[in-house]
């Protein structure tokens, strides 16, 4: 569905994107993160046909963005991180008119326009002006005029930025729903909410990819597996020594608690789980327990890892 390849954007004294190359399969959703000002929503304006690239290719539905724009436009429903509505007018208005300029035939308007306004929920707000409507709403609508022309790939940046928490499992659910029928590329700060819903991650950082693959292998691969942590009734320099001297481990870090007791982190090498280890040392002493967990990495932490280490 998408093809880029050695992609470059330059702007006056500045590249924002080096030389990309990835791909999206049809029917994948596919988080593309990065921190602020990575080339994420440079890349998908010109995926979208919104700018042209300096060098480089990108093939989206089998067309060229550079010289087959208007078929490649016919195919994507973009949704940009601040929506650019026309707050005088009504939702419904708004709606019919965008499904218009999208080649929607007069015959399916309605239905594409209703079946949009549902599945967006803002069925209620559909004879509102939009510029009395909350940032909330907005960004709805915003979502709705992305897809009222039935799109092959829909490119999402930032789409829920601005709602309340049940907003966003609405939207989460909707882009699960959309992944059975669509193609999806999502950018998005909220890292959790891509776990939830993409099967891999494009994580770019200053122009260039910085890692791909779904997100348990990022985990796995970059991190090397999640950490135990224990609370035991001891020395903390003792006990760190203990733990120290286990296999495999990578890194121990221990701190004192209340009541004599201290905490310890304990990360391995590889993804493995040292709770069994670490509490057949824990009974062999005689310490106090109070605590047993193994903490398993998250995409957060992988994000923060690959976006600050050096080049």
């Amino acid at each position: 569905m998408i093809q880029v390849d050695n992609l470059v954007k330059r702007y006056a004294g500045f590249t924002a994107i080096h030389g990309l190359t990835f791909s999206v399969q049809k029917g994948e959703i596919v988080g593309f993160l990065g921190p602020n000002g990575a080339g994420k929503s440079t890349t998908m304006r010109i995926l979208s046909c919104f700018m042209p690239a300096t060098s480089g290719t990108a093939i989206v539905a089998g067309f060229n963005t550079y010289d087959q724009s208007l078929e490649v436009r016919q195919r994507i429903g973009y949704m940009p991180e601040n929506v650019p509505l026309y707050p005088e007018m009504r939702v419904h208005e708004y709606l019919h008119f965008r499904a218009a300029l999208k080649g929607v035939p007069r015959s399916r308007r309605r239905g594409q326009v209703e079946r949009v306004s549902e599945q967006c929920g803002i069925t209620d707000v559909m004879r509102k002006i939009i510029g009395h409507l909350s940032k909330g709403y907005r960004q709805r609508v915003g979502l709705a005029d992305a897809l009222v022309h039935d799109p092959e790939l829909i490119i999402l940046d930032e789409p829920t930025i601005g709602l309340d928490p049940n907003q966003i499992r609405q939207v989460r659910g909707l882009i699960k729903d959309l992944g059975k029928s669509h193609t999806v590329l999502l950018s998005t700060h909220i890292l959790p909410e891509v776990e939830m819903t993409c099967s891999r991650v494009i994580i770019i950082n200053k122009g260039k990819i910085a890692a791909s693959d779904t997100p348990e292998n990022l985990k796995r691969l970059r991190m090397g597996g999640g950490e135990t942590v224990v609370e035991v009734k001891a020395d903390a320099k003792a006990v760190e020594n203990e733990f120290r001297a286990i296999p495999d481990v990578s890194q121990v870090e221990a701190s004192p608690s209340d009541g004599g007791f201290c905490k310890v982190a304990i990360h391995p090498k590889r993804d493995e789980d040292l709770r069994e280890t670490v509490y057949q040392i824990v009974r062999q002493k005689g310490w106090g327990l109070r605590e047993l967990t193994r903490r398993r990495q998250t995409l957060e932490d992988v994000f923060v890892q690959i976006t600050t280490e050096d080049d």
